[in-house]
């Protein structure tokens, strides 16, 4: 455990205003910002992540934005490497890090002591291949059989996350949930804070309409010229994946827009699930005026 201050982490679901409460945190503790979101890691990527732009950070540091192109698929290890840097940055200039996101993997990646199983790029290729010939259905019903508890926990849909199970089945010889520890050792010394709010569902629409009111369907049309179609985990994202479709001709703007309102909320009831497990977050009502004093309380 890193000696001396303590990281502070503001997470919990989208759209329940992590982004104000970590910059506010900033201001009352002299503190910096690291990106905990796996989607504002990509350039270009900005009105359908919510990233703040540069005038709305109030002149807070911000670390672990606009790092990938679209076209690179995402990776925790590669992320746990850059954002610990940031961290370690940040205490080094004797200021707070507050680590900010909803991605549960990439907060944990950052506090906790886990090594991830490197990559096999040969065994990677054959996975992607068979992923593309035959979808996911086969290759999830593979790891079903190899590990219950991995598949339980991933979407038969998700097909890159299946071939990442199947393949550090077949590297380490052990369940892909061998991998997450179930008794984590702490990386950083670190206050969690969770902001969650009851008019989420309520919130999450009116923010898509934000989205598309400031030009959602441009920036990802802009942004399938640079390669967003062949990303394989940033043209799954939320929004973008929907517009994507929109701009096929699979759907209208109208339906893209509604779809993303639906598959949002239902993000929000995996980040819920995900991150009500953890004991060690204590949870704030972001509605509460007084949050702010709140959160510091608890950071202590």
């Amino acid at each position: 455990m890193g000696a001396g201050m303590s990281v502070i982490a503001v997470v919990g679901p989208t759209a329940a205003g992590k982004s104000a409460l970590g910059i506010a945190l900033a201001h009352a503790l002299d503190g910096e910002v690291v990106n905990a979101d796996s989607m504002q890691l990509y350039r270009g990527m900005d009105i359908g992540t919510a990233k703040l732009a540069p005038a709305e950070r109030e002149g807070v540091p911000h670390h672990v934005l606009d790092i990938w192109d679209v076209t690179e698929a995402a990776s925790v290890a590669a992320y746990q490497e850059l954002a610990r840097a940031a961290v370690d940055g940040v205490r080094a200039r004797g200021r707070v890090p507050i680590l900010v996101g909803g991605s549960g993997l990439y907060v944990r990646a950052v506090l906790e002591e886990f090594e991830f199983p490197g990559t096999d790029a040969a065994l990677r290729a054959e996975l992607e291949a068979a992923l593309e010939a035959g979808g996911p259905a086969p290759l999830y019903e593979r790891l079903h059989a190899a590990d219950p508890a991995a598949a339980a926990r991933i979407l038969p849909t998700n097909g890159r996350r299946i071939v990442r199970a199947l393949e550090v089945i077949a590297l380490t010889g052990a369940p892909f949930t061998a991998s997450l520890p179930a008794d984590p050792k702490p990386h950083y010394d670190a206050v969690q804070l969770g902001v969650d709010r009851p008019d989420l569902a309520t919130r999450v629409a009116e923010r898509v309409d934000v989205m598309f009111a400031a030009g959602l369907v441009a920036e990802t049309a802009a942004l399938a010229e640079r390669g967003l179609r062949q990303g394989r985990t940033a043209s799954r994202a939320l929004g973008y994946q929907q517009v994507l479709a929109h701009l096929a001709g699979a759907c209208t703007e109208a339906q893209a827009r509604e779809e993303t309102v639906r598959a949002t909320r239902r993000f929000v009831r995996r980040q819920r699930t995900w991150f009500r497990r953890d004991p060690r977050i204590e949870w704030l009502d972001a509605t509460r005026p007084d949050l702010v004093e709140a959160a510091l309380a608890v950071a202590g």
